[in-house]
């Protein structure tokens, strides 16, 4: 046997304390038999856990257990052969046992241990008598060949419950994965934006919904796991597409805004992300293109541009053209000072010529602020 401590071996006795139905039904016909065969009235499989022995099978007896301080096979677990007490009334170590003192005043035991395959003692396959006894050599290797067929039932019981647990976990847990990827599938699809992940040869992988649909409308390819991304990539966009995925495959993320199909139904632009995805220990595996269609927002762009560009058309009038006549009034006005011409509503077309001229630069200024602020959005 393992030398062991006294913990392993209750850990060991733990493994197969509970033990099914049939397994049981089992054990109680081969206690039935080892009783025939040593012609005792009582045999029992024993388990010993810290406190308690108890009785998996039995026959002879209605007793399920019994305090371990008074079990005759504390001494069988010790060893590897049967252990054999002729008369418990004479033997030093069990004369005073209360089995043997008073009720049902047992005289005879034998035991064989039972020794999983691990090497720990759990307890015993043993026959009990009321009068002195002994067992004759056969009957000993009956005795221990039988207490290795219980340990082979009781560690297949314990075996195929292990299996069963562990199937239903796994079951559980492939549940729970398919459940999260059934959401995660959901939102992945419900995105507009395409998204598609390639190994490092380009090679597809795994796509959304958008992205199909993108292919398929673009190329008119059906897009699959395993197609080659460069086989429907752009000729016009092919030498960058494959500097920026080199990029992603090194490790950092980039960003690009592309016009893609012009000339086409389908034209528009797209700004695509390059990531790098790693596996668990951090190896780059392949990239994560994610794409959003911008194409209203530069078209949003372009008529702000138009707009832009009229109203520096009408700053420019307004700075050059609405001016020069209010600058011809103001020279005249110079003019009548410097001639010391003098009449009465001078003062007033001087007044008036001066607030005009405040107004059309405070509308100038206005116009030019606006148009400031309109770069500004489209920059944003």
């Amino acid at each position: 046997m393992n030398k062991y401590t006294e913990q392993q071996r209750l850990s060991a006795v733990n493994r197969f304390m509970h033990l099914d139905a049939g397994i049981v039904k089992d054990l109680n016909e081969i206690v039935a038999l080892v009783a025939e065969i040593c012609q005792t009235p009582v045999a029992l499989v024993t388990l010993l856990d810290k406190d308690t022995q108890w009785f998996k099978a039995s026959v002879g007896t209605e007793i399920e257990c019994t305090p371990r301080s008074v079990a005759f096979c504390n001494l069988t677990i010790q060893q590897s052969d049967v252990n054999i007490i002729n008369d418990l009334s004479a033997d030093p170590l069990h004369c005073n046992n209360p089995l043997v003192t008073g009720k049902p005043y047992v005289r005879f035991y034998a035991g064989a241990p039972l020794i999983t395959k691990d090497g720990f003692a759990i307890g015993s396959l043993c026959v009990i008598g009321m009068k002195p006894g002994e067992l004759k050599a056969h009957q000993q290797k009956a005795l221990q060949v039988m207490a290795k067929q219980v340990v082979n039932l009781i560690e297949l019981n314990w075996s195929l419950n292990t299996l069963a647990k562990q199937r239903a976990k796994e079951q559980e847990h492939a549940a729970a994965i398919g459940e999260s990827e059934l959401k995660l599938k959901a939102i992945f699809d419900s995105s507009n934006d395409t998204h598609i992940l390639a190994g490092r040869n380009f090679e597809v992988l795994a796509f959304n919904r958008s992205a199909a649909g993108f292919v398929k409308n673009a190329y008119g390819h059906k897009l699959t796991e395993g197609d080659n991304l460069l086989n429907f990539t752009e000729p016009g966009i092919l030498p960058q597409f494959k500097k920026y995925f080199n990029i992603a495959l090194t490790g950092r993320s980039i960003k690009r805004e592309w016009l893609l199909m012009q000339g086409t139904p389908f034209a528009c632009w797209k700004v695509t992300t390059f990531l790098p995805v790693r596996n668990s220990i951090g190896d780059v595996i392949g990239v994560a293109l994610n794409s959003t269609d911008i194409t209203h927002h530069k078209k949003q762009e372009a008529y702000i541009n138009i707009q832009n560009e009229a109203l520096n058309r009408i700053a420019i009038i307004q700075s050059h053209e609405l001016r020069r006549p209010v600058a011809s009034l103001l020279g005249i006005m110079d003019l009548i000072k410097m001639e010391n011409i003098n009449f009465s509503y001078f003062d007033m077309m001087e007044l008036t010529v001066n607030e005009l001229d405040e107004k059309i630069r405070s509308i100038v200024k206005d116009s030019e602020n606006t148009l400031h602020g309109r770069h500004l959005a489209v920059v944003a």
